[in-house]
């Protein structure tokens, strides 16, 4: 469009057209061409040699929604079973702050250093409005994160520690094929994710701290009963004492509980995972139960207890999505909804109407 300060009657006026504007986008930028899928077989292979690439591969496939991958990695897992069961599975838990990361560090090194390899699986909460997370665990362990022994995964929760249950102990299945004869599998620590995670490992780790105001708040039956060992952390300084009264305090609260079905009496230690304090003890401990739930057979117990329990729990979530991917049964939810809403219908007659329905598919 032509200015009209350039007309003639302007003399000594110009107005000059501009520069056209650059792309958006750099045309030099070459588009990165999308890896097609590892094969099953490729993966497996890769996985049994060791290699992390292959195993960090396999475990995105597990965690993904995809079918296509999905499908891929039930025939990677299936066939990496026969090599795995050979591990210590050691569950971490604690309120958030308690250290779990830091221990974790201190822990690994300590368990790197005696010969072994190991593989962390750290589930990271994710927000329940965009289903994000950070997966900052890794940053958090120094020292570990750049050992070659080492295999640090972190997961996000998404919202739904069910399904990141499944996938940790697919994945556990993956580490062991590979190789890595201690797990760690530390939990988001908000509560319901320590159920989740105590039935697919075989020692359960409580962390707790001294000094934040009501020691007895800690003292909590349901997680108490699930722990097969205490430890009191950041017993350094000037906090040496309030850790020692609050392993008193615990030992004491461990007495009213029944007797464990392993029969293992939890033991209470305190160290400091950010000084590296009572590391061996702790270890030592851990050792300790192992030796004896072996002996005693309670090993391979909670083992087969623990594949039937995960046979029903995938029962169960195949049920679920099946009932909820049905179009049929989407379409009614929606109009069911809104009776629901605007008080046209009970919540108990909606839910029997669409099960009827459902069931009368079959």
């Amino acid at each position: 469009m032509e200015h009209p300060e350039n007309d003639s009657q302007y003399t000594g006026l110009t107005v000059n057209s501009g520069v056209a504007q650059p792309p958006s986008v750099n045309p030099y930028m070459r588009r990165a061409k999308r890896k097609p899928l590892p094969s099953a077989s490729e993966l497996v292979e890769g996985i049994i040699k060791g290699d992390t690439t292959q195993l960090a591969r396999a475990v995105t496939l597990v965690e993904s929604l995809v079918p296509a991958h999905q499908a891929i990695a039930q025939e990677v897992i299936e066939k990496c079973l026969p090599h795995s069961g050979r591990s210590r599975r050691i569950g971490i838990t604690g309120v958030p702050g308690a250290g779990k990361s830091t221990s974790i560090d201190s822990f690994g090194m300590h368990v790197i250093g005696q010969g072994h390899r190991l593989a962390v699986l750290a589930i990271d909460p994710s927000s329940e409005r965009t289903k994000g997370s950070i997966l900052g665990d890794k940053t958090r362990m120094e020292k570990l994160s750049v050992q070659d022994a080492a295999f640090i995964r972190p997961s996000p929760s998404a919202g739904s520690l069910g399904g990141v249950a499944r996938k940790t102990r697919e994945t556990i299945v993956l580490c062991e094929a590979a190789g890595y004869d201690t797990i760690f599998v530390e939990t988001v620590g908000v509560g319901q994710s320590e159920t989740a995670v105590h039935s697919m490992v075989d020692f359960f780790l409580l962390i707790q701290l001294a000094g934040t105001g009501d020691e007895l708040q800690g003292i909590k039956r349901g997680i108490m009963e699930m722990a097969d060992g205490i430890v009191i952390n950041k017993a350094d300084g000037d906090n040496i004492q309030r850790a020692q009264l609050a392993q008193a305090q615990f030992r004491s609260a461990l007495h009213l509980f029944p007797t464990p079905p392993s029969g293992w009496t939890p033991k209470v230690l305190t160290y400091s995972g950010y000084y590296e304090l009572g590391i061996a003890e702790v270890w030592q401990m851990i050792d300790e139960y192992f030796d004896f739930v072996r002996k005693n057979g309670y090993f391979e117990t909670r083992r087969r207890q623990q594949s039937r329990y995960w046979m029903f729990e995938t029962i169960d979530e195949q049920l679920r999505r099946h009932f909820y991917d049905n179009p049929d049964i989407a379409r009614m939810l929606e109009e069911k909804e809104r009776l629901v809403l605007s008080n046209r219908l009970s919540s108990f007659i909606a839910a029997r109407d669409i099960l009827d329905h459902y069931f009368s598919e079959k």
